[in-house]
């Protein structure tokens, strides 16, 4: 099926890898596992945000934009790469982060001063409840200011893991493999809409599972509504003849746990397990908690021994520095 083009603004080292994850396998004694490495997407140590950017940037710059605002957690990841990025495009950034400034700058935050990027703290407003009164100001100063969603999950950071499906239609062709399912860390939606939407165009047996790390505290619409929503807008966006419903959009709620941010001993130990069995690096708040949920499900037998199964790498490993405390390290 076929779909109408975006332009972007290249960012991202793409395609990034899929590699199959031997020792986990063998240590869990089945089913196949394999990884994609999204979390070597190249700019500011990688991540999925960095897709979305590719596109939400090149309509920023269409429009004429020279400072780049966004919002997220005080150890953001989106943050992070939305900094890395407008200083690889020379533009302004300014980013409105939860919570109060840290007596000690580590992990995503160093990042984010590094590469120069304006911080404002908004205490309990994480997913950018501040940014109009800043657009005001930054108006006012007679700039020209471009809002960058939370997470950047609009229709332009969906089609950016549309395009992401794609390009793993491609990869499972070479590498003559077949995958049954797609774990991933669901949060702000665009990722999993996108990957949902994917499945749908390109029609693909493949269970997208999303698993979700926040309670929504606050929030007015339901995780799995806006996901639903945010895939048949892109839908729309780029006349794709398709339509998704709520059997679509597979989002795992038993796993969220104290909810955002708060780590558990079970992402402890899946953080410790890939990094001793693969070497490969989780981030404490997303990818720790996919892959708890999955090693959980593995373990009591949700899944099949001849299912081949991927577990979608969104990056966000800097993290870990700042929660060197909570890790035991």
């Amino acid at each position: 099926m076929t779909y109408t083009p975006m332009s972007k603004q290249k960012l991202a080292f793409l395609p990034t890898p899929v590699a199959e994850l031997e020792q986990l396998t063998a240590r869990l004694g089945g089913p196949k596992l394999y990884i994609k490495r999204d979390d070597q997407t190249g700019l500011a140590l990688g991540g999925n945000k960095t897709r979305k950017l590719e596109f939400i940037l090149a309509d920023a710059l269409k429009k004429g934009a020279d400072t780049i605002i966004t919002a997220g957690a005080g150890q953001s990841n989106h943050c992070r790469q939305t900094a890395a990025a407008a200083a690889k495009l020379q533009m302004e950034c300014h980013l409105v982060l939860g919570g109060e400034a840290p007596p000690a700058i580590t992990g995503n935050l160093l990042l984010d001063n590094l590469f120069g990027a304006h911080v404002h703290w908004a205490g309990e407003n994480r997913k950018g409840e501040d940014i109009p009164e800043l657009v005001k100001q930054l108006k006012s100063q007679g700039k020209q200011p471009y809002v960058v969603p939370y997470g950047g999950s609009n229709e332009l950071g969906a089609l950016a893991y549309l395009e992401a499906f794609k390009e793993l239609q491609l990869q499972q062709q070479q590498q003559q493999i077949s995958f049954t399912h797609i774990v991933f860390a669901s949060s702000s939606g665009g990722t999993h809409a996108g990957l949902a939407l994917g499945a749908k165009i390109f029609n693909s047996q493949c269970q997208i599972i999303g698993i979700n790390n926040d309670k929504g505290e606050g929030d007015a619409v339901p995780l799995q509504d806006k996901i639903l929503t945010l895939a048949n807008q892109t839908a729309t966006m780029i006349n794709a003849q398709v339509k998704l419903d709520s059997a679509d959009i597979q989002l795992n709620n038993h796993y969220i746990g104290q909810g955002y941010g708060v780590i558990s001993q079970q992402d402890k130990a899946a953080i410790s397990l890939l990094a001793t069995a693969e070497g490969i690096l989780l981030d404490p708040v997303y990818t720790a908690r996919a892959m708890s949920a999955l090693l959980d499900m593995i373990r009591t037998n949700q899944f099949s021994s001849n299912d081949n199964i991927l577990f979608w790498h969104t990056g966000g490993a800097p993290a870990l520095f700042a929660y060197a405390d909570k890790l035991g390290c």
